[in-house]
This record gives C-alpha cells, sequence and structure tokens, in this order.
C-alpha cells in the first residue's frame, strides 16, 4: 500500500484550542521557551487560538499588570496577533460555584463551546469532570507535531 506524501507545513491542519493567560505571561518572560513555542504555533497558524471577549479583557489585564514589566509594544503585539488569528465565540456562562478558581470560567465556558482543548500550565484549575481535554503547553506541542 503506498503512503500517503507528508505534508509540508503550509497544508498542516490547525488545532483549535484555548489560551490560559499563564501560557501567555510564561511565553512573554521567557522568549525561548515552550509557551514562546505555543505562540510561535499561533503565529504560523499550526494553533488557532479561541477567544472570547471575557478572554480578551483578562489577557489585556494581566499582561499590563507592572508586576511583569511588560512593554506596552509587546503587549499590543501579542494581542493584536492572537485577536487576528483567532476563532471567536460567544459562550454562555457556566456555574462558578465548584469550580477551583472561579476566574477560569470564561476559559472553560470558550472551550466548551468550541469543542477544544485549554493549554493551560496551571491543569489543576480546569477539573476532568468537566470532560475538558487540558494540555500542558509541552503536550501541546507534541499534539502539533502530529498533526
Amino acid at each position: 500500500m503506498p503512503r500517503s506524501p507528508k505534508r509540508t507545513k503550509r497544508e498542516r491542519r490547525s488545532m483549535r484550542a484555548v489560551i490560559d493567560t499563564n501560557v501567555l505571561v510564561s511565553a512573554l518572560l521567557t522568549p525561548g521557551g515552550v509557551s514562546a513555542q505555543i505562540v510561535r504555533a499561533i503565529r504560523d497558524t499550526a494553533l488557532v487560538p479561541v477567544l472570547s471577549h471575557a478572554i480578551n479583557v483578562e489577557y489585556a489585564e494581566v499582561l499590563s499588570r507592572a508586576r511583569f514589566g511588560f512593554t506596552q509594544s509587546d503587549i499590543s503585539d501579542l494581542l493584536l496577533d492572537l485577536n487576528g488569528l483567532a476563532v471567536f465565540v460567544a459562550p454562555s456562562p457556566i456555574q462558578t460555584a465548584r469550580l477551583p478558581d472561579p476566574t477560569d470560567a470564561p476559559f472553560i465556558a470558550a472551550a466548551m463551546a468550541a469543542a477544544c482543548a485549554v493549554v493551560t500550565g496551571n491543569a489543576k484549575h480546569f477539573p476532568a469532570r468537566l470532560g475538558l481535554q487540558v494540555l500542558s503547553p509541552s503536550a501541546c506541542l507534541l499534539a502539533l507535531s502530529t498533526l
């Protein structure tokens, strides 16, 4: 049986995922790290971010915190790229009472609405009982390498 030809990078399928804010913070703090590779995968269109209005608000608020020291230019460039490459959803609100961190509700709701994974450095905030696929940045890169 003939083998199918290898796909070029441009021909690869892309994967959709909700990107937790901690991944973006890590990407800006450590430009050579795994989370920065997630951002590169987004910019290369191998990974399509799933966003909602609430997620965008959190991204802007957290990335602008003085304790991180990110430049406004770096923040703007990242947010513009994410917004330009994203799939937008308008998820229904979810109950937050039983969540480990209620501030993660917009990420959970978006992932549920888009039926996609969440990429996070803090998997314990996304309980298995919710039925979400939760990937660490490393696991996400591995999944991308198989597309």
